[in-house]
């Protein structure tokens, strides 16, 4: 507190009033928490009016040692500096704050000076801590936008959807961003606080937290931890014993508690859509309009030459490679000004957080213009090259023969970056934003830009006929994990002749980004195709085949290859298929209001043919409760219902979302989501019991 025999006797950050007009009382009610470029007030008590010549003075530090010094200006000057304003009201003497829009955020120490004429310092308050973070409702700032819709979803919205799936399959997976729960703001900074480069030079560091192209920078570098203190620690195979398997986080929440608990320690384990997730909430957090994108059939290319290659042996078995090609892959889109380019650019950037390649030494991504990627534009900051080919590269497909020499078989300019997606600002359903990235398929502006970025555009071999040739495909199941299903792969002849084929068909479990688990069937047929006719060959698959190597992505991935008399190259087909996860039931009683307790009820039907044991609900929810594990007591049969009560006390209204996980050791991952409307608590009329 300040002297009490002086004149400054307290300070009231009135944090009630600023936060609810900067749009942070969802992050603390107690604790001033403000944006950038928008005034906010403090009232001084004071035991007496200021003696005859003398005046207040406002001092910020900023930084763990004091990096930043900055008296304010007690006059408007120019709009790069913090100036305040003060009026006496009631007794007390209100301040008015004013930072610019470009403000350095973080977190700042405030004191309160009576100076002498001659520039003394007589008295000095205590200091007050508050937080000051990027504005994007402020037009002035770099992160402005103006779309109140929008803000609401990218910057207010703690829940949201991360899409999974394969191109023609697509999930939608619920996740907490719980961006404005107990103490992530501190942990964000604390995220800042930890990157290389505020270790090595914190005054340089500090001084740069302006520019939310830094910032969201060093945070893509910083949600992995593969170079520094990062979050997450990435793992794409089993085992996951000394840490958490990816597919059964449900939110952001947990993670960064968990590194921050154990001081800076990384967190195991996650893949693409945790570090997407993870990265959302900090930028949202932070005041950056962030949104979690997924891209369907992404390409990973290594050497940065537009195209992937896939090698097969002779037997159709993978034989690697570095470059690959993945199901899908996540990364968010912030929005801001890009005042280090020209012209152009501003608006949605790429920043993938998931640690694939070295960007000027460090494993980050970003931030990427989506412009510069729709329009070719590959000499634009930062890592244009490497996001142009995840949405753009071509597949060509090889096989190696037992003489070492290798054989082009298929190429594929079209299946990657299929249905670019992110939830809709306007409710849980998908919006494709594939258009933002690319132009048309086969349009003349493709071509322009596939030219202008160095892609060869040339005629693809897709397998497909020409008149007198084979035609091969595979008509895949949409089957449920833990059934048995059928894979019809069918040969069309459009030729005058009857023709003799052999028809290899394999089925193996994959990841979700192309790591081989194992082969499940293999079988080799002589077919003969009879002239404008099809022949079709079944392959079934049960759940003994593939349940002992299916991934925690649940796919089992199809190879056909036909070969023919008289035919220069084989003919191949390659289908992913996801299987579909049983949903748990989620029910909620009664209304739920503010502070008050409510019950759930889970429940869950096992739909292997098998037993599962060691199962475990966890529970979650932004302003609803903190993660929160549910044993199942003993084995669940094939058939089994199982149920689960628990209760919980919902701190802040609004709509909210509870989601529920359940893993065991022969089924992960199984998913449900309600959402609740909680209420206020009702006011208690007042009574006048004077008539």
């Amino acid at each position: 507190m300040a002297n009490h025999n002086g004149v400054i006797v307290g300070v009231d950050l009135r944090s009630h009033e600023n936060n609810q007009a900067h749009r942070t009382r969802e992050i603390d009610r107690e604790r001033l928490i403000v944006r950038r470029g928008q005034p906010f007030s403090i009232t001084l008590q004071m035991s007496n009016s200021l003696p005859p010549k003398h005046h207040l003075a406002l001092v910020l530090h900023l930084g763990k040692k004091d990096q930043v010094v900055i008296k304010v200006q007690t006059e408007r000057g120019a709009g790069d500096k913090w100036w305040f304003g003060q009026q006496g009201a009631q007794g007390e003497t209100l301040l008015t704050l004013h930072s610019p829009a470009d403000a350095l955020i973080g977190q700042y120490r405030l004191a309160v000076l009576m100076m002498s004429q001659d520039g003394r310092i007589l008295e000095k308050s205590d200091y007050h801590k508050f937080y000051l973070l990027f504005n994007p409702w402020c037009k002035d700032d770099a992160v402005y936008l103006p779309d109140e819709s929008l803000l609401q979803e990218y910057v207010m919205n703690e829940d949201g959807i991360i899409y999974t799936g394969t191109w023609d399959s697509i999930y939608g997976l619920p996740w907490s961003f719980g961006q404005f729960e107990d103490r992530v703001v501190d942990i964000c900074f604390e995220i800042l606080d930890n990157s290389n480069a505020a270790l090595r030079n914190s005054e340089m560091d500090t001084k740069q937290r302006s520019d939310p192209v830094y910032v969201s920078r060093t945070l893509t570098a910083m949600v992995n931890s593969n170079d520094d203190r990062g979050v997450v620690a990435g793992r794409w195979q089993e085992p996951y014993s000394d840490g958490v398997v990816p597919s059964r986080w449900t939110g952001s929440v947990p993670i960064l508690r968990q590194w921050s608990k154990a001081g800076a320690e990384r967190v195991k384990y996650g893949q693409c859509w945790v570090f997407a997730g993870v990265a959302c909430t900090v930028l949202r957090c932070l005041g950056i309009p962030t949104r979690c994108i997924t891209n369907f059939s992404s390409a990973h290319d290594v050497d940065g030459n537009l195209s992937l290659d896939v090698l097969f042996n002779e037997k159709l078995e993978s034989l690697g490679g570095r470059d690959s090609s993945w199901n899908f892959h996540c990364w968010v889109e912030s929005w801001m000004r890009r005042e280090d380019l020209s012209k152009g650019y501003n608006g949605w950037q790429v920043l993938d957080p998931t640690p694939q390649e070295l960007s000027e030494g460090v494993y980050c991504c970003g931030p990427c213009p989506v412009t510069a990627i729709k329009e070719g534009d590959l000499g634009i900051k930062y890592d244009a090259p490497f996001v142009f080919a995840e949405v753009n590269a071509d597949i060509i497909h090889w096989i190696i023969q037992s003489d070492g020499q290798r054989r082009q078989f298929k190429v594929d300019q079209s299946s990657v970056g299929m249905n670019i997606s992110t939830k809709s600002v306007y409710g849980d359903f998908r919006e494709d934003v594939t258009l933002l990235y690319k132009y048309p398929e086969g349009s003349q502006k493709e071509r322009e830009v596939y030219e202008k970025a160095g892609r060869p555009v040339s005629k693809p071999t897709n397998g497909e006929a020409e008149p007198g040739e084979l035609q091969l495909s595979i008509k895949p199941a949409k089957p449920v994990f833990g059934t048995d299903f059928d894979v019809i792969v069918e040969v069309k002849n459009v030729g005058g002749e009857d023709t003799t084929a052999q028809l290899t068909m394999l089925s193996k479990a994959v990841t979700y980004n192309s790591l081989h688990r194992g082969e499940c069937q293999r079988r080799t047929a002589n077919i003969t195709v009879p002239a404008h006719s099809a022949h079709r060959e079944v392959l079934r698959l049960r759940y003994d085949h593939y349940a002992a190597c299916v991934s925690e992505h649940h796919v089992i991935r199809v190879i056909a290859m036909l070969e023919a008399p008289g035919q220069n190259e084989p003919l191949m087909d390659m289908v992913n298929i996801p299987l579909s996860m049983p949903e748990l039931q989620i029910q909620v009683l009664g209304k739920t209001i503010v502070y008050e307790q409510v019950t759930a009820h889970v429940s869950f039907t096992n739909p292997l043919p098998v037993q599962l044991k060691g199962g475990v609900f966890t529970v979650e929810g932004a302003g609803l409760l903190s993660a929160t594990e549910i044993p199942v007591h003993g084995d669940i049969a094939p058939g089994q219902e199982v149920s689960v009560s628990f209760s919980f006390t919902p701190m802040r209204h609004g709509v909210r979302k509870l989601l529920v996980d359940f893993d065991s050791d022969r089924l992960r991952d199984v998913k449900g989501v309600a959402t609740l409307l909680v209420h206020r608590r009702a006011r208690i009329p007042m009574i006048n019991i004077f008539g």
